[in-house]
């Protein structure tokens, strides 16, 4: 028999792979180095996900928890997320981009919250959560680094060249060269999507709570009137915003500004998933020491640090160091959210629940972020075709900052909550 923790950690991988797979190189793939849609385009592509989280609070979420086996809708939306992310590796015109893109992120958003409630429904000690969600993590580090190979030019190299000569920026793919290579970001992303949806149908089975009453989305959302709760939702849109400004402009900012090769970008923004390794190790530990609120608080901040070090900083090394901070970020931040849902809220609306904060994460956060950066942002610093970087970045760094307050003074939960940090809670 194959081990609980086993096919809840390869579960983990595969659904994380497949984000990872393209989730950074569409950026500027759907841009001016790729299929040069214009910014009102990308700005509505780039919509699909958070549109899809919404789409999942108030409908698919509620179908999890009271009519599907949430392994069953695993198979399922996997199945069309694999064969529409293929397809966007096939398509170049903006109708047929946005509309496979948008079905491929209706279809995997909801399995973000779902594969976090299969692997809390089926932990003894929702502490080890960490310890699968570190699996997403090094399968997003799987997906990631192939590229240093794919978008490397390695024809152009001369023979006899030194052995880190593809590190040179000018070795990099251009062109219909570089284009071509992030296509298999798609093609990547969708088998393993396909991959995930025949996996699934092997994991625990996890039925839905056909004696709950109510409707979960409004149960979840009626905790909001715990100050709390409200604030902690408020923070995590803030944070969500924060984190996507980020990967918008990452892969431009280190080519452009910086000057890594193009191969580089992924496997450095990497070094983000593979910090994260070790804090989703001592999540647990850090947890039940230091409590929800301070944990969360050094997960934003490190937020803040990096932007500071990107605006000031702007040098090969520092620019790539501090992307250790990723790690701090997502743990001690959004994998301590996920952990906290399962301790404080009702077992009945738990994917709700997990929904409910996505649509912060995914949804309300993104879409928050996609419009300030594509038409406020980018406009606004552009100068010559070249983005004022030091002047962007102030402005998630200075919201970083905003959110650490925030938490500081008005996130209070009640302390048998705060006692149970890292540990198993009973139901409520």
């Amino acid at each position: 028999m194959v081990p609980m923790l086993f096919k809840l950690s390869a579960m983990m991988f595969l659904q994380i792979f497949i984000w990872g797979a393209w989730f950074i190189l569409t950026f500027p793939y759907i841009g001016a180095r790729g299929l040069n849609f214009s910014e009102d385009q990308q700005f509505i592509i780039t919509c699909g996900f958070p549109v899809a989280s919404l789409i999942a609070l108030f409908g698919l979420s509620s179908l999890v928890d009271r009519k599907f086996a949430a392994e069953k809708y695993m198979a399922g939306a996997h199945l069309v997320g694999g064969l529409s992310m293929i397809g966007l590796a096939f398509v170049t015109d903006f109708p047929s981009f946005a509309a496979l893109m948008w079905l491929h992120c209706i279809a995997y958003v909801p399995t973000v919250s779902v594969a976090n409630s299969i692997t809390f429904a089926n932990l003894k000690d929702s502490s080890q959560f960490g310890k699968v969600r570190l699996w997403g993590t090094i399968g997003w580090i799987a997906a990631n680094w192939p590229f240093l190979i794919i978008l490397t030019d390695w024809a152009r190299i001369p023979a006899g060249s030194d052995t880190l000569a593809f590190l040179d920026p000018k070795y990099g793919k251009a062109d219909d060269a570089w284009r071509n290579g992030v296509t298999m970001a798609y093609i990547m992303g969708g088998v393993a999507s396909l991959v995930l949806s025949v996996f699934s149908l092997t994991l625990p089975h996890t039925p839905p709570k056909t004696s709950a009453t109510g409707v979960p989305v409004l149960k979840a959302f009626a905790l909001l009137k715990k100050p709390f709760i409200l604030v902690l939702f408020l923070v995590t849109f803030i944070d969500a915003a924060v984190h996507q400004s980020y990967f918008l402009t990452i892969e431009s900012y280190l080519t452009e500004k910086v000057g890594l090769a193009a191969g580089l970008v992924v496997p450095v923004t990497s070094l983000c998933q593979i910090a994260e390794i070790f804090t989703m190790l001592m999540l647990g530990w850090f947890l039940k020491r230091a409590g929800w609120r301070t944990t969360m608080i050094i997960g934003i901040l490190g937020h803040a640090v990096r932007f500071a070090v990107f605006a000031y900083f702007p040098d090969v090394i520092p620019a790539i160091l501090v992307n250790v901070l990723h790690g701090v970020c997502y743990a001690f931040f959004f994998a301590t959210v996920y952990i906290f849902i399962d301790a404080y809220f009702p077992s009945d609306i738990r994917t709700s629940a997990q929904t409910l904060f996505n649509s912060a994460i995914l949804g309300f956060g993104y879409m928050f972020a996609n419009y300030v950066v594509f038409k406020q942002l980018i406009p606004k610093y552009k100068v010559d075709g070249k983005l004022d970087y030091a002047s962007y970045f102030m402005w998630p760094m200075g919201a970083a900052l905003v959110g650490s307050v925030l938490l500081f003074l008005f996130f209070h939960p009640p302390k048998q909550v705060a006692a149970e940090a890292g540990t198993s809670a009973a139901p409520h």
